[in-house]
């Protein structure tokens, strides 16, 4: 009996734990937006099979204002690369409020 409830006392600590490692991203500014945009260029170099790709790019800006690429999430994995390669460490305008915040910012690219 005393085991379960040293169980029970442990799975619920390890939980609470687990709940408030949840995070929860936010939008960059459409100043910020624009400087990606621009980053990531009018033309993608990978081929994909439908008239769009899309992706989520989980970063982060650091003190000396350089965007940290966290992940890149797309169906296509020539995408991951490809944006990871164009954003990771460039220079932004936007100056962190506090440290460690976390961006999402979802992207389509269309085929032209």
């Amino acid at each position: 009996m005393k085991n379960l409830k040293l169980f029970i006392i442990a799975f619920t600590l390890f939980a609470m734990n687990v709940s408030a490692a949840d995070f929860d991203p936010i939008k960059p500014t459409d100043k910020l937006r624009a400087e990606i945009v621009e980053f990531v260029g009018p033309n993608c170099p990978y081929e994909y099979n439908k008239n769009e790709c899309t992706a989520e790019v989980l970063f982060t800006v650091n003190s000396n204002s350089e965007m940290i690429v966290l992940s890149v999430t797309s169906p296509n994995r020539a995408a991951e690369f490809y944006l990871k390669s164009k954003l990771n460490y460039k220079k932004v305008s936007h100056v962190p409020s506090r440290e460690g915040e976390i961006f999402l910012l979802p992207l389509k690219m269309i085929k032209e």
